[in-house]
Parts: structure tokens; sequence; C-alpha cells
């Protein structure tokens, strides 16, 4: 029988899926016997419930007058050369390149000189390649944080050749995609929830994310107004950000209020997808598209952007709609034939949950698992 494993997980706590990710990986492993340890800088969105063999460790901010803002990378590695020490871990697996691989890097080499040695497993998310990563003052250093890990995880194929693409990238990139709690993420309908949002007779269509540019909120609106010219509909647009002030506006002066409704950060949010029959998700990329894949587990269909690592998991016709930058008229007309027909509404849901099934956590972890005993199993550094 395999020993458990110590791992380190290095995350953003934020809402978004790569911090979604790791803790849903971080709380698996846990529930498998390996004691897992987060360390971030404030307590990760879903990782909200005591669970045997799962730690937190919270980074803290020491504020000087000299420092205009905070060395986070710093303080980070601090806290991982103390975690290691003192948890005895066997590996750390960060997610980020920048910072998180970084500071795992340096982390690494202070424990070296004392005598202690620890692995590091990467796994590369997206903007951390396809935009900060493309900067000229962080290319160097995303392009070192990779060269220097033990292993390298893309969570798509797309993200694994972006990855090679622009950086000389020596070390071997492996797509381990993300994954979905079939146990969690289910077809079921709450009693009531719909009617708090949506009239007898409509449609429920839904959006979920961070509210960031690239999530082109303005484009769900506009999807929306188009779809729901033709179809009677609502709209729940699930989240927070910063283009948050805008979406509420183009609401406003699109005449949609009332029928859009902003409900903020919802955890959990698959209650409301299990209401609804449309997930909008016009990303301008996606690396996966977690939200796509989580609401397709709950039978809802996908109409998204025919961008990034989308059309690895979106089958088109079958359980989403695609939509080329050159076919939003289309792409509406297709989202107005489905939501109108209900049969094939019900074709669609169902596609969608086998589809989502593929990708399921129980697929996933043991990918994972075999890649962290290889990295340990190879010999030290």
């Amino acid at each position: 029988m395999n020993q458990p494993m110590r791992i380190g997980m290095v995350c953003y706590p934020t809402y978004g899926g790569s911090g979604v990710v790791a803790t849903e990986l971080g709380k698996a492993l846990a529930d498998r016997g390996h004691q897992v340890h987060f360390v971030s800088n404030s307590l990760p969105a879903r990782l909200d419930v005591f669970r045997e063999n799962l730690y937190f460790h919270e980074v803290s901010m020491v504020h000087y007058p000299l420092f205009e803002h905070s060395p986070y990378v710093l303080a980070l590695t601090g806290k991982l050369v103390e975690v290691v020490r003192e948890q005895k871990l066997d590996l750390l697996h960060v997610h980020y390149a920048i910072p998180h691989a970084t500071a795992a890097h340096l982390a690494r080499e202070i424990l070296a000189g004392q005598g202690i040695r620890v692995k590091v497993i990467t796994t590369l998310h997206g903007t951390d390649i396809t935009l900060v990563g493309k900067d000229p003052n962080y290319a160097p250093v995303v392009s070192f944080a990779i060269q220097q890990s033990d292993a390298v995880t893309a969570v798509s194929d797309f993200l694994r050749d972006e990855t090679h693409r622009y950086f000389d990238c020596r070390k071997k990139v492996i797509t381990v995609p993300n994954f979905v709690d079939l146990h969690r993420f289910t077809p079921s309908v709450r009693p009531g929830l719909r009617e708090r949002f949506c009239p007898a007779g409509h449609r429920l269509l839904i959006h979920v994310s961070n509210f960031r540019r690239v999530k082109r909120i303005d484009r769900v609106v506009e999807w929306f107004h188009r779809i729901s010219d033709q179809v009677p509909s609502s709209l729940l647009m699930v989240g927070d950000g910063p283009e948050l002030p805008r979406a509420e506006q183009s609401v406003r002066e699109g005449g949609l209020t009332g029928k859009v409704h902003f409900i903020g950060r919802q955890d959990p949010v698959e209650s409301l997808l299990g209401v609804s029959d449309l997930l909008l998700l016009p990303s301008e990329t996606e690396s996966f598209g977690l939200a796509a894949l989580e609401a397709m587990a709950c039978g809802v269909p996908v109409m998204s952007s025919d961008a990034g690592g989308l059309p690895e998991l979106i089958e088109d016709g079958r359980c989403g709609i695609l939509v080329p930058e050159n076919g939003q008229e289309q792409g509406i007309q297709k989202a107005v034939a489905l939501l109108s027909n209900a049969a094939m509404l019900e074709q669609f849901r169902q596609a969608s949950i086998r589809r989502a099934s593929d990708f399921s956590l129980d697929r996933v972890l043991p990918l994972y698992e075999a890649l962290y005993r290889k990295v340990l199993e190879e010999d030290n550094r």
C-alpha cells in the first residue's frame, strides 16, 4: 500500500478557477489519507469545512514605510520555509507560475542550505502564461519558474501548447485537465428557487465568473438581450469583480432591469446551476472553463466563445454552442432554436452530463497522485 504523502498546496484564495481547483484537489487528497497544508494570504473560497488531514497556514503581511507595496513573494517564501520545515512536507504543489512557483523555488533553495529537500510541482492555469507571462517584464521569471519545477502541468492541451510556444521550455508540460466532483455537481432542482428569478414559461440563463475584462461581461449582456428579444428569458449574473458596474449600467441602458438579477458571489453555486437552462460564457480566452464543466455536470448546456481550451470540453451541437468571433449572429440563432425546443434542450442536457463525466474528480485525482509519486521517486535534485 502506498504511504500517505505530506503536501503543501499554494494557491490564490479567490473565487476564480485556479483557487477552486486547488482547494477541491486538496480536499480530495485529504479524504484519501494524505496530509494537505494550504498556504495562502487568506482562507481559500471553498476551504470552509473542517476535514481530517487538512490544514491552513496564513501568509502574514507586514507593512513597512520603506515599501510602497508589501513584498508578498518574500512573505510567502518565508511561510513556505516554515511550513515545509515544521510539517516535514514531501512536496509543494503551487498553482500559477508567478508568484507561487517563484516563491517555492526560493524556499527550496533556503531549505537546501539547511539540509532539507522538497519537490515542487507547478500547475499552470492560464493568465500566468497567456497574459502576464507574455509581458517582457515577467517572461524571464515565468520561464525560470517553469524550468526549476520538478514537474509542470497545464489544465488543457491549449495551455500546454501555448506554454511551449511562448517560452524556451525544455521542461515537458503535462496536461492534467480540470475536474468536477460529480457527487456535488449533479442534476437536481431545488424547489421554489427558479421561481424567485424566472416567471413561469420563461427560460433561465446564467453567467458565473469573477467579472474580469477577459470574461467579456458586456457580451454576456448583449447575448442575453438578443436572445430574450426572441425567447422570454431571465438572466442570473453570479459573481463579482471590476466589470460589475459596467454590466449593471448596460442592463439599465438596455431596458433589461427586472430581467437580469445580479446576486454576487454564491458558494455553493450548484443549486443555481440546477435550475438554469443555459450558461453564457463569451470569454476572450479560457484555458479550460471550469464554470462550463460545473454547469454541464448539473445538466446545463453552455454557449461559449470558440476560444482557448473550451473546444476541448464543449462538443459543439451536442452539449453546447461554440461561437466563433465572426459568427455572433449564427450563435444567437442557435441559442434561440435550442431554448425554443424542449426536446432538443433535454438532449443537450443529457449530453452535457455525459461529457462532464469524462472530467470527474475520480478520474483526474489519480493522475495527480501518480505524478506526485513519480516526482518523489526521482533522484533528489
